[in-house]
């Protein structure tokens, strides 16, 4: 409800007078001009006999980043206040995202401004409060956010596109409304001089709001929203994007960390990996110990060398592009938003992987990067370097053209390859088409898989139905992974929280793991839960599927042969910092995967030990007849010591177990600085094994407890601990 004594009124009530002032702006040289018109439209606008006045926050909407629930006129009265209506989904609302992060950093509620996101949901996924949650975390979002589920305030305005901007002043009186992105000087400009106009009058409050960030009642995590996840089928391990720690993970495919390049902050900056920054890389594509990045939030593509320890930049200029054209060298062509890259090869026969893909989701196209010399199908040679679009006009459209520069898509997301006849193709994860695409390489046409429907224009044809081609439903689907070994398509379904598989020959889609609730339980297909995943990937000769479930800030490993699901453990090493430099012991202990309800707990009589010592626990596990450990399954070993982590620095606190026939012999030096003199040593088995002929495979674990009775006095040489149990 508004204030007394003014009416609701639309943003349609602003638009003669701003269009007035914004074609006086055209004419304007100097920013001294361009300030004055701004001043003189506050005045006419200020004296109006009747404010344009917005409507109250409705009660009982849910609120982020407060101490509680704000009002418009008990609350900001006294302050600038920028509306921010925008989707957390929408590429254009994450463009506009660190346009207002710099209008925070240049004035504070002290100053007399205030930004407020009122998230007014496009899929219905997004109306959920958790989701909402791990979009604030994930965009560094600071300010206060409302989720106005039901659009209340959206609809009383009338406000028609993502994102669109409003500006009040002191007395919830609107003054300007911005509508789309890339507006940066006309809100620094509309803002900077509202607050000097409304001091001059003596009607800026100085009072601080109650902001309570969400961030800051978060534990640490050893994965923050990870938007990406590729293997390298040579070596078996896995590159993650790390995207809410903006940084790159290279890991073992049992999870132990064997490089972490970036992070923990945001930055842009090429060099040694101490040196170098990312800002939320999302897809990463690796050959021969060099990773292509998506740099998505600097908007560049970068190259990581392993061999050399180096960054370095090979697409972007580091500022968002708007050209959809291309065809410069990659360092000197702006590109936007890039979110996804898959290797390929040009014309030529033989397979050389001299082509980057890009899904350029800020422009709605695909795009190439030439690794080395080649062409593209219907194009001349092009030299090494050049970067430039391939498929897609740039208009936000779901439309399928023979012709590829006259097809749309709609914030491309997820790309993968098959390479092979008769499919030769690009698979797209067409996020907000809620589609999944074609592109050919032969002569680059683009094609329906499944999903959407048919005509371009609708952008709202999403739902969570399996079927065939347009019968079949999506919401907002992030990746796609190629499966040579089946001649099948996995698709990371993101908003319906669920794994799906697709048959391009039939254009059958059918889900294939996850209930559809935005949980974590890692179980069978049938009974785990995903929260929206981003990313996936086939992995062990096409046994293994690994999803970046971002939400869940996990890896999952799906099992394709047996059908079960569990968690990547990624796990610090000495050269490898989690979540910067100190927080290496707390992140540990995080990672430790769960043990499955039914397993069993060994309670171990105490050992008596001295600071300094070594003791040493030797595995003693038996596998029940005609079985063997799995095969390219990460069976493991973890150390925890809850209460008491001060026992475990400096420790390795995990490892495989490789072989029953010659198992590991854990060690555990008692720090010499001990902070209790009893702790409790848990060590976690977990064990993958089948029947000799493969036909059925478990997942199986044992809890072992030690308890430490720990004293000055000198123990002397203790035999080992024996850690005995029979499956």
């Amino acid at each position: 409800m508004a204030a007394p004594g003014v009416r609701s009124r639309s943003l349609a009530g602003l638009l003669p007078a701003q269009t007035s002032l914004e074609y006086a702006l055209l004419d304007a040289v100097t920013q001294e001009e361009k300030s004055s018109l701004v001043y003189q439209y506050l005045q006419k606008v200020d004296g109006w006999e009747q404010d344009l006045s917005v409507p109250e926050f409705p009660e009982g909407l849910e609120w982020l980043n407060t101490e509680g629930p704000i009002s418009v006129y008990k609350d900001l009265g006294g302050k600038v206040v920028i509306l921010d209506f925008f989707t957390y989904c929408c590429i254009n609302c994450i463009h506009l995202l660190p346009d207002l992060h710099a209008l925070e950093h240049t004035y504070s509620d002290k100053d007399g401004l205030l930004i407020v996101g009122v998230h007014s949901a496009k899929f219905p996924n997004e109306k959920v409060l958790d989701n909402i949650k791990s979009a604030v975390l994930r965009y560094d979002i600071t300010h206060p956010v409302v989720n106005d589920a039901d659009a209340c305030l959206w609809q009383e305005l009338e406000v028609s596109c993502w994102p669109t901007v409003v500006i009040l002043g002191p007395r919830g009186n609107m003054l300007f409304s911005l509508i789309g992105e890339g507006h940066k000087e006309k809100l620094f400009l509309y803002t900077s001089i509202a607050l000097k106009y409304y001091k001059d009058r003596g009607q800026i409050r100085a009072n601080k709001i109650g902001i309570k960030l969400y961030k800051d009642s978060l534990p640490p995590s050893p994965l923050l929203f990870p938007g990406k996840v590729t293997v390298d089928h040579l070596s078996k391990r896995l590159v993650i994007a790390d995207t809410g720690h903006h940084r790159i993970l290279v890991v073992s495919k049992n999870g132990q960390i064997q490089y972490s390049i970036g992070g923990p902050n945001p930055g842009r900056k090429d060099g040694i990996f101490s040196e170098s920054t990312f800002n939320s890389p999302q897809g990463v594509a690796i050959m021969n110990n060099i990773i292509y990045v998506a740099d998505t939030e600097n908007h560049l593509i970068r190259k990581i060398d392993l061999e050399t320890e180096t960054v370095s930049t090979v697409a972007g200029i580091g500022i968002q592009g708007t050209d959809k054209e291309g065809g410069a060298k990659g360092e000197q062509q702006p590109i936007s938003s890039p979110w996804d890259v898959i290797l390929g090869s040009s014309g030529s026969e033989v397979q050389r992987d001299d082509i980057l893909w890009i899904a350029m989701a800020g422009t709605h196209q695909i795009w190439a990067l030439l690794l080395d010399c080649g062409r593209l199908p219907k194009k001349n040679d092009l030299k090494k370097g050049t970067c430039l679009r391939f498929a897609g006009s740039g208009n936000e459209e779901n439309r399928n053209n023979a012709y590829p520069h006259k097809a749309g898509f709609a914030q491309p997301s997820g790309l993968s390859l098959a390479s092979e006849d008769p499919w030769s193709c690009l698979f797209v994860a067409d996020s907000e088409s809620s589609t999944v695409r074609t592109v050919s390489l032969k002569d680059g046409a683009v094609k329906h898989l499944v999903g959407g429907e048919r005509d371009p224009m609708n952008l709202f044809a999403f739902g969570d139905v399996d079927g065939v081609g347009i019968s079949a439903k999506l919401q907002h689907p992030l990746g796609v992974t190629w499966d040579k070994k089946r001649n099948l398509l996995y698709v990371a379904d993101s908003y319906n929280h669920k794994i799906k598989v697709v048959d391009p020959k039939t254009k059958q889609c059918t889900t294939l793991a996850g209930t559809g609730d935005a949980s974590n339980v890692s179980s069978s297909f049938t009974e785990s839960t995903f929260n929206e995943p981003g990313g996936l990937c086939i992995g062990e000769n096409g046994e293994l599927l690994y999803v970046a479930d971002t939400n869940n800030h996990q890896i999952k490993v799906m099992d394709l042969e047996t059908k079960t699901i569990s968690v990547l453990p990624v796990l610090g090493s000495g050269n490898a910092v989690v979540d910067g430099p100190f927080l290496v012991e707390k992140v540990e202990k995080q990672t430790v995967p769960k043990l499955p309800k039914s397993a069993p707990a060994v309670q171990l009589p105490p050992v008596a030990a001295s600071p300094g010592q070594t003791l040493q626990f030797q595995l003693r596990l038996d596998l029940p007849s005609g079985t063997k450990l799995t095969e390219g399954a990460p069976s493991c070993w973890f150390l925890t010591a809850e209460g008491n982590e001060w026992l475990l620095q400096g420790q390795v606190p995990s490892g495989e177990i490789e072989s029953i026939a010659n198992q590991p012999t854990i060690s555990l030096q008692i720090p010499g600085n001990c902070l209790s003199p009893e702790a409790v040593l848990s060590v976690s088995v977990f064990l993958y094994y089948c029947s000799a002929d493969s036909s059925a495979c478990m997942m199986k674990g044992v809890l072992f407890s030690q308890p430490l009775q720990i004293s000055d006095a000198q123990q002397g040489c203790t035999a080992p601990v024996e850690l005995k149990y029979a499956f």
